[in-house]
């Protein structure tokens, strides 16, 4: 990038919010995924949406690529600038804008941070359910470039379900608003749900407008011990088809419990298999009778211990363990590559059986924890990227997942996305047909191809392209075929 476009990048967001030193960029070569590194050229971070379109304007006509990012908790690659370019912080947009009590939403900026909306709306006794794990830290607008899930999907859905209306800058510079607080809206395309999900592929969000529901009175947790994985997917199985649909059912097995009792010091049992966290919210009669009714169902298919919290202390206590398993267990080795892989619920005891052998068959340490009760596990690899060799068992063992999840009639993400890791591995999910059909939308929108490129879709028939940047900045392509 030449001195005079900096020139005008500096200009359009001035000189203390514009970066291009080496030091200042590396920073922004990386996000919370493993292995994937390349260097931007330029990070500016605007302060309103004009400063946002006036930047597009400047990297359409010189076809310069542009990475949105905001607090880079994503998990697929999704902000790593991999054709260098620009990277474009939302994270100064942050404003609440508005929680409209009478139509029940909430309109805000794209940096806003997940967990300040939480507590912004339910201080006034609302809800915003998607809660994913980086939630302390992740902004909204990442939230929506994802469609990010959280421990809540099973009862509430994810962010999709709750994005009412964006605005948001195209390549060109154009701006545009689609949707708004009606709660019926059929004209043309929905081009709003389009938005959420296309990982900064198609514009840059700047403004969003989300449902809210009641806040719940009451709420109470569960935790059950199994010395049989298979019992505890049955289980879950078994409260689906009783018509009991709980807020939150996690799953963690014997390997991760025993890293999140090491991290978090709250009484865990480690001589067993497996535990499920689960919990209701409601009335409070509700409440009580559907965790009495899961606490007979968890007993009845072989959990050796079942408790339920005392106090609500009690219950916060396990369900920040829970949110503690990336964290403990990324203080074991050098590097941890969390996985996603969703299948439908009737079929999570067969998926967490194949998570086990493919373990076994490439003789690496899986960690598997997730969201039981819709299906969505994250089996995750403790390892060390300087071993080469175990990097490549590593790779087989999740292809050889990714397929098994397809087979089971699941998916390769249920909640963090393509971006650069799985893009080789979309086709198996959408087909070749598919995958150009995506293609074309992405077309029509970003024709000059500047909006995140190299995520979503392979360049390639490769299974994965790992870049590292070394520390004279030359970037360097390495096959994992």
């Amino acid at each position: 990038m030449d001195k005079e476009i900096k020139g005008q990048l500096r200009a359009i967001v001035g000189d203390g919010w514009f970066l291009d030193t080496p030091n200042e960029l590396y920073a922004y070569s990386y996000d919370a995924t493993p292995l994937y590194q390349s260097m931007p050229d330029a990070v500016v971070m605007p302060s309103s949406v004009e400063e946002i379109a006036a930047i597009l304007k400047v990297a359409n006509e010189y076809r310069i690529p542009i990475t949105s990012r905001g607090s880079g908790t994503n998990l697929s690659g999704g902000t790593v600038p991999v054709d260098g370019g620009i990277v474009l912080l939302t994270t100064r947009l942050n404003q609440l804008r508005e929680i409209d009590q009478e139509n029940l939403t909430a309109t805000f900026g794209p940096g806003m941070i997940t967990a300040d909306l939480h507590k912004a709306v339910e201080s006034m006794g609302l809800f915003y359910p998607p809660d994913p794990g980086s939630m302390r830290i992740s902004t909204m607008g990442g939230n929506v470039a994802e469609c990010a899930g959280g421990m809540r999907g099973l009862k509430y859905g994810v962010t999709k379900d709750y994005i009412m209306g964006l605005k948001a800058v195209l390549p060109t510079g154009e701006v545009i608003r689609v949707g708004g607080k009606n709660a019926k809206d059929v004209a043309g395309y929905d081009v709003t749900k389009l938005l959420v999900g296309s990982e900064g592929t198609l514009a840059v969000v700047t403004e969003i407008t989300a449902k809210l529901l009641p806040l719940p009175p009451a709420k109470q947790t569960l935790v059950a011990y199994y010395n049989d994985l298979t019992d505890a997917a049955r289980t879950v199985q078994r409260v689906i088809t009783e018509k009991i649909i709980p807020a939150t059912m996690e799953f963690l097995d014997q390997a991760t419990m025993i890293v999140v009792e090491d991290f978090a010091k709250i009484g865990l049992p480690l001589d067993v298999q497996a535990m499920l966290i689960i919990e209701q919210d409601g009335t409070q009669l509700q409440v009580e009778q559907d965790i009495e009714r899961i606490a007979e169902i968890c007993r009845a298919e072989g959990a050796i211990d079942v408790r339920t919290a005392q106090t609500a202390e009690e219950g916060a206590s396990l369900m920040a363990a829970r949110r503690a398993a990336l964290s403990a267990l990324a203080r074991v080795k050098p590097t941890t590559i969390l996985e996603d892989a969703t299948v439908p619920r009737a079929r999570l005891a067969e998926m967490v059986e194949q998570v086990n052998r493919i373990a076994k068959k490439y003789s690496v340490h899986i960690c598997t924890f997730g969201h039981a009760g819709d299906g969505n596990l994250h089996p995750t690899c403790l390892t060390d990227e300087r071993d080469q060799e175990e990097i490549h068992r590593v790779e087989q063992a999740f292809e050889e997942i990714f397929h098994s999840a397809i087979a089971l009639g699941g998916t390769i993400t249920g909640e963090h996305g393509v971006g650069m890791a799985k893009a080789g591995f979309l086709e198996l999910k959408v087909g070749a047909s598919g995958i150009e059909l995506m293609k074309r939308i992405k077309e029509a929108f970003d024709p000059h191809g500047i909006m995140n490129p190299g995520k979503i879709f392979a360049k390639s028939d490769r299974r994965r392209v790992v870049v590292k940047t070394n520390a004279c900045g030359c970037q360097h392509e390495h096959n994992h075929a």
